[in-house]
């Protein structure tokens, strides 16, 4: 599942990419190419049709990256699990109770008189 919505996600940012790279801020872009005697759509369909695109695209995003999120939360609980474990184990486990190690000493040189 994970791995769908990734490709996804992939998929829509290059068509949000496209669709953003196709538009001019300043309203030219796609529509100034029908502007001429054979308008297919009209220049401010064009733009119309651009900008919902643009929205639906980048609403799609976000809601994919929720459920990206969401995939993502359910997953990571089983692995966290397993150090959950691990950790109780070595709190629930009996102390080490075994005499502190001794260390050599040097011999000591004689008293001077």
């Amino acid at each position: 599942m994970y791995l769908v919505l990734v490709i996804i996600v992939i998929i829509v940012c290059g068509l949000l990419g496209l669709i953003v790279l196709i538009q001019n801020p300043k309203g030219g872009g796609l529509s100034s190419n029908f502007s001429s005697s054979s308008q297919l759509m009209g220049v401010q369909k064009t733009g119309d049709f651009l900008e919902k695109g643009t929205w639906i695209l980048a609403i799609t995003l976000m809601v994919l990256a929720l459920a990206i999120n969401v995939s993502v939360k359910g997953g990571a609980a089983t692995t966290n699990s397993q150090y959950n474990e691990q950790i109780k184990k070595s709190l629930t486990a009996p102390a080490n109770t075994a005499p502190a190690p001794t260390f050599p000493t040097l011999p000591q040189a004689p008293a001077k008189k």
